[in-house]
């Protein structure tokens, strides 16, 4: 089969390879500017929490280099920048223009310059040399990659031996009843919100079909460790609505 006739899925839609990065494209340009509003609605401020705990659970020191995928609004760039201080650098990354421009903008105002830089990227082939990063994290954005195994490989090879790999991604509750909650929250509550606070309820209604297509914590575990990531762990957060996977590239 050719690269033009293969497929994978946008939500639940099945499209050809090539159309999906536009489309999540068109999602994220359309929600940019409501990102952290939308965040902080949908999960109730929990995202804060979540975020707070994959700082901590990284580890980063003065001087380390940090590369953050899928950056959008800079949140945790901006900590990451204090934590590294004027002898490190933050790389504020992301593959969709909107999205890295309000996390430029917002930083800028909260007066973070210097020690931040700024890529507009493609997870399955970042433009960053080998060994370059002491820290690569990447927050509710892998679910969005096409190719998700090429985009770990890319991460493993751009990290440090003895780097560490941390992906923030929504996951499967371990909870059945909380499940069936949960969905009904997702497809009906999700979508109303977009609508009347973002005037989009199609591109909430795809975060919620993309995250039920995202691979679980066991099966993404096991994609790490493929892309060669050793002692893989992950840690459930709000009974395994969200997951921290973490992995170290050991040489």
């Amino acid at each position: 089969m050719s690269e033009q006739q293969k497929t994978t899925h946008f939500g639940y839609q099945e499209v050809p390879v090539e159309e999906k990065q536009k489309k999540v494209a068109d999602v994220f340009h359309s929600v940019a500017n409501k990102y952290d509003v939308m965040n902080d609605l949908m999960s109730m401020g929990a995202h804060r929490l979540w975020k707070m705990f994959t700082l901590n659970q990284a580890g980063a020191r003065p001087g380390m280099r940090v590369l953050d995928l899928a950056g959008g609004t800079g949140d945790l760039a901006m900590k990451f920048s204090t934590q590294v201080g004027s002898g490190g650098e933050v790389v504020l990354a992301d593959i969709n223009s909107s999205m890295l421009e309000e996390g430029r903008r917002r930083l800028i105002d909260k007066g973070i310059v210097g020690n931040v830089r700024y890529a507009q990227v493609n997870a399955e082939c970042l433009p960053f040399g080998d060994d370059s990063f002491d820290i690569v994290t990447i927050a509710f954005g892998l679910r969005n990659v096409t190719d998700k195994d090429a985009a770990l490989r890319s991460m493993r090879r751009v990290l440090k031996p003895g780097g560490k790999l941390l992906v923030l991604e929504f996951s499967r509750p371990i909870s059945h009843i909380f499940n069936r909650i949960y969905d009904l929250y997702s497809f009906t509550a999700l979508p109303l919100m977009g609508k009347l606070i973002a005037g989009d309820a199609e591109s909430y209604r795809y975060l919620a079909e993309s995250i039920r297509m995202h691979p679980d914590q066991e099966t993404l575990k096991g994609m790490m460790e493929a892309a060669g990531f050793e002692r893989c762990d992950y840690h459930n957060l709000t009974g395994g609505v969200v997951a921290l996977h973490t992995g170290y590239a050991i040489d």
